[in-house]
């Protein structure tokens, strides 16, 4: 059974942050695909979450400076 919780707050942006998900790993060099990741490690999915949180926090703070 399974306890997940990933729902996105907007359903609108799931395709956008899947998008994201997919750059962001691309650029750490984790082979993320679509579907089924079990022979990921930890690390390497934790890296993918910890970038795209790093780069989210980044771009609303340029946005909230006015940059």
């Amino acid at each position: 059974m399974s306890n997940s919780n990933n729902k996105t707050s907007v359903p609108e942006a799931k395709e956008a942050m899947n998008r994201f998900k997919m750059e962001v790993a691309n650029e750490l060099g984790v082979n993320l695909k679509q579907g089924y990741n079990g022979d990921l490690t930890s690390r390497e999915t934790g890296s993918v979450g910890g970038e795209m949180v790093r780069q989210m926090i980044k771009r609303q703070e340029e946005q909230m400076s006015g940059k």
